[in-house]
C-alpha cells in the first residue's frame, strides 16, 4: 500500500475524534443505505475470497482487451474493481454496463475479494452487482486524477470537485488536524472557549477596514477581531480564554497572503506579561507542527514537516531596522515594515522569529505602552510582538492596557470617539486585572506549514476582493 494514502485506522481516528464514537468497532456503519460498507484500505489481501460492499465515486476507467478495470475513489483510497468480458449471461450484462457508467458517477459494488499485488491496496474487488446511486455529467469542470491541471479560479469555482483530487483532501484533513490540535492545547492548558459576536456596533482597531452592515434601524459592522470582547472577559474572572472563530476586514488587498473573511485563533491570559504569552504561542506551534508531522498524507504534497525548535529567536524592532539597512532597505523609525521589508529579514533570519518593543504609533490602541523607567526602552514603544515565518506575518500580540484612564486616552490619541468603546470600557471600571493576548491567522499557519503559495488554497470557499460565491 502507498504509505501516502490513509489508513483505516487513520479514517477510525478521524470519525472518533470529529463525532466523539466512542463504539470503535461501528465507526465505519455509520450508514444503513449501504449493506456492511468497507472503505478501501479497510480491505486488504488478507480478505482474499470475503465477500464486501465498497462505495464511492468512479475515478477512473480502463480498457485492456477483455478485461475492464473501474477505479473506485473514496475518503480513505482506492480500490479496484475488475471485470472480464463474457460472451452472455449477468457477468456480461454487467461488464456493459460498468463500461458506460460516466467518471465521477457515485456507485456501490458488491463482490468478492481477490488478492492481486498489482492493484491498489494489493487487491481487487471481482463484482456481481453494481448500483449506480448518482450519474455524473460527461463533461467534467476539472480533472479528478491530477493528469490534467487547472488554475486556481477554475478550481475554487468548482471547490467540490476540487476537494476529490488527492491533494486538495489531504490539505483539508490536515487542517482539521491542525484544528483539533489546536484545541487540545489550550484545553490542556486550562483555557476556556468562547464565542463571541460577530456584529459589533464599533470597529475593534479603528480604521476603515470595516464590513458595514444595515442592523434594523442601526449601522453595525462585521468584527475585525475578537479582541474587545477578549479583554471583556479579563474582568470577569474567566483568566484564560480562546476563540477559533472567523474575522472580517474590509482591505482591498488583492495578494496571495491575504483575505477578507479570515479564520483566527485569539487568546487572553489575565496576571501575565507578554512574554508569557509570547512563550505559549511558540509552544502552541511546536505542538501543531508535531501532531501533523506524522500525517502520511503530507506525503501528497511532496512535504516533509520539521518541528521548529523552542524558544524563537526574538528581535527588537530597532534590531529589526538596523538589519533591514545592513541589506539595503531603509525604514524610518515609526514605520510599519513593508512586504518587501518582511521578505528581506525572512531571508536574513531563515526561521520562526518574534518581533518585540513596536512603536506605540503602529501598534492598536489596548497596547501596553512600555514603562518609562524600564532601562534601556524608549518611552515610545509598546510591549507588542509579531510572530513572524520568513515568507509571512503569522500572529501579533501584546501586554494590554488595564487602566481605565489610559486606555481612554489611547483611543482619542488614534482620533476615536471614547463614547463610541463605552460598552468595553466600562469593563475597566470595576477591577480589570493585568492581561496579554495574541491573534493567530489559521490559514497562514497552514500554508506556511505545508509550503503552499496562496492562501486561498487552504480555505475551502475563500472571500477575497473578486469571490463572492460560491
Amino acid at each position: 500500500m502507498d504509505s501516502s494514502e490513509i489508513t483505516y485506522s487513520e479514517i477510525k481516528s478521524v470519525f472518533r475524534e470529529c463525532f466523539n464514537i466512542k463504539n470503535k468497532s461501528e465507526v465505519m456503519n455509520m450508514s444503513s443505505l449501504i449493506h456492511n460498507r468497507k472503505y478501501a484500505t479497510e480491505i486488504t489481501a488478507d480478505n482474499d475470497g470475503e465477500q464486501v460492499s465498497i462505495a464511492g465515486w468512479v475515478h477512473e476507467k480502463r480498457h485492456l482487451g477483455g478485461v475492464f478495470f473501474l477505479i473506485v475513489r473514496d475518503l480513505s483510497g482506492f480500490a479496484q474493481v475488475t471485470l472480464h468480458k463474457h460472451k452472455g449471461g449477468v457477468e456480461q450484462e454487467l461488464f456493459e454496463r460498468v463500461k458506460k457508467v460516466a467518471r465521477e458517477s457515485v456507485v456501490t459494488i458488491e463482490g468478492k475479494v481477490k488478492s492481486e499485488p498489482k492493484a491498489p491496496n494489493g487487491y481487487e474487488i471481482i463484482p456481481e452487482r453494481m448500483e449506480v446511486l448518482s450519474e455524473a455529467s460527461q463533461i467534467l469542470p476539472l480533472d479528478t486524477t491530477g493528469k490534467v491541471g487547472a488554475e486556481l479560479d477554475t478550481r475554487l469555482d468548482a471547490r467540490f470537485m476540487d476537494l476529490r483530487t488527492e491533494r486538495t483532501k489531504h490539505i483539508f484533513i490536515i487542517r482539521s488536524q491542525v484544528l483539533k490540535a489546536i484545541r487540545d492545547f489550550l484545553d490542556e492548558r486550562g483555557f476556556i472557549e468562547t464565542n463571541t459576536p460577530k456584529i459589533v456596533s464599533a470597529a475593534t482597531e479603528g480604521g476603515t477596514a470595516l464590513f458595514p452592515i444595515s442592523y434594523f434601524e442601526r449601522e453595525a459592522f462585521l468584527n475585525q477581531s475578537p479582541q474587545l470582547y477578549k479583554q471583556m472577559l479579563m474582568a470577569s474572572g474567566f483568566d484564560r480564554v480562546y476563540e477559533i472563530a472567523p474575522i472580517f476586514r474590509a482591505e482591498e488587498h488583492d495578494t496571495t497572503k491575504h483575505l477578507n473573511e479570515a479564520t483566527s485563533v485569539d487568546i487572553e491570559v489575565a496576571f501575565v506579561s507578554d512574554k508569557e504569552v509570547m512563550a505559549i504561542l511558540e509552544e502552541l506551534i511546536a505542538f501543531v507542527y508535531s501532531k501533523v508531522g506524522g500525517y502520511p498524507g503530507l506525503a501528497k504534497l511532496n512535504w516533509e514537516l520539521e518541528v521548529p525548535k523552542i524558544p524563537f529567536r526574538r528581535i527588537t524592532y530597532d534590531e529589526a531596522i538596523e538589519l533591514l539597512s545592513e541589506a539595503g532597505e531603509e525604514i524610518e523609525w515609526g514605520e510599519d515594515l513593508s512586504t518587501s521589508a518582511e521578505h528581506t529579514l525572512g531571508e536574513i533570519i531563515g526561521e520562526l522569529y518574534f518581533i518585540t518593543d513596536w512603536p506605540c504609533a503602529i501598534k492598536p490602541f489596548y497596547a501596553q505602552p512600555v514603562d518609562v523607567g524600564v532601562k534601556g526602552k524608549r518611552k515610545d514603544i509598546c510591549n507588542a510582538f509579531d510572530l513572524m515565518h520568513p515568507k509571512v506575518e503569522l500572529a501579533s500580540g501584546s501586554q494590554r492596557v488595564h487602566s481605565y484612564e489610559l486606555l481612554k486616552r489611547n483611543i482619542e490619541s488614534k482620533g476615536l470617539s471614547a463614547d463610541s468603546f463605552e460598552f468595553y470600557l466600562d469593563a475597566f471600571r470595576f477591577g480589570m486585572p493585568p492581561h496579554a493576548g495574541w491573534g493567530l491567522g489559521v490559514e497562514r499557519l497552514l500554508m506556511s506549514m505545508l509550503g503552499i503559495d496562496n492562501i486561498r488554497e487552504v480555505v475551502l470557499f475563500p472571500r477575497d476582493r473578486r469571490r463572492l460565491a460560491p
